[in-house]
């Protein structure tokens, strides 16, 4: 399960640094020389349009490698530098990832209230199988930074895609793990509410449940429909829109549905749910 690597781009790690300390002693400092200069070499890897360009970058990425390690030297005490230097090596550039977890487990030792930290844990151990073990982490995230929606989501995306882990263990209902996985991606979509693939993440969610509550799924779409502006958006929403009509056994609202969506880009899936409508006559 590589979360770390499919839920955050290249852009998104070189911002997710620790937060430091506003008072600049040197380690202080030093550190923030290091941090700026990581966030520019990621957003430029990140906007390369070709491998030419990407390979621009690791150069001045090795040497950022070597100047990291000189500052643990040191100031072997500080644990946002290794934090910092553990976003760098997960980096899909360099992706020094058993290094990195060693890194974030140093940190976590010298500063146990690091959300950022508790989450990044979190991702190695679910990419490592463990996901048992990653819901802790992150769990202590949103402990510690409750309105942090990446948080919110990473739980939900844990819990559905490990879902027979959980069930196994026995320490999980179907019921618990079905709601904590819909409050964990609903949380993240309020939060976030500009980022539109973590409300389409929240409505979609209602169709992993075991028993779906298909009125409120209904509700979630059109909620979300209403803050889209692109026309195929727009219509695949009503696509879903239609499909949870036809489970609610509401055909005649779902054919209304299904005749807002024109787009040709959506006619296999138009046709696959007018399929499913009843014939005339039919109730």
């Amino acid at each position: 399960m590589k979360f770390l690597l499919t839920l955050l781009s290249i852009l998104v790690l070189a911002a997710a640094v620790p937060p430091l300390a506003a008072q600049e002693d040197p380690a202080t400092r030093d550190l923030k020389r290091l941090v700026d200069r990581q966030r520019v070499l990621l957003t430029r890897a990140a906007a390369a349009e070709d491998a030419v360009e990407v390979e621009d970058v690791r150069e001045p990425l090795q040497r950022l490698v070597f100047e990291y390690e000189d500052y643990l030297r040191k100031y072997p005490d500080v644990a946002a530098g290794y934090a910092s230097y553990a976003m760098l090596l997960g980096n899909p550039l360099i992706d020094e990832r058993r290094r990195a977890a060693a890194l974030l487990v140093r940190a976590n030792q010298l500063d146990s209230d690091l959300p950022l930290v508790k989450n990044q844990l979190g991702n190695y151990l679910a990419e490592e199988g463990r996901p048992l073990e990653a819901i802790n982490y992150y769990l202590a995230a949103t402990r510690l930074e409750p309105k942090e929606p990446l948080y919110h989501f990473q739980i939900g995306t844990l819990l559905s895609a490990a879902r027979d882990d959980f069930l196994k263990s026995g320490e999980w209902s179907r019921a618990a793990l079905d709601r904590a996985m819909l409050d964990a991606f609903r949380l993240a979509a309020e939060l976030a509410p500009e980022n539109i693939p973590f409300g389409y993440r929240y409505c979609e969610a209602h169709y992993d449940l075991e028993n779906p509550d298909w009125a409120a799924a209904l509700a979630s779409w059109q909620a979300l429909g209403a803050r889209l502006t692109a026309p195929i958006e727009q219509q695949t929403v009503r696509l879903h829109e239609a499909n949870v009509l036809l489970r609610q056994n509401k055909a005649d609202e779902a054919r209304v549905a299904l005749a807002t969506v024109t787009d040709d880009r959506l006619a296999v899936q138009k046709q696959k749910l007018i399929a499913q409508l009843p014939a005339a006559g039919e109730k």
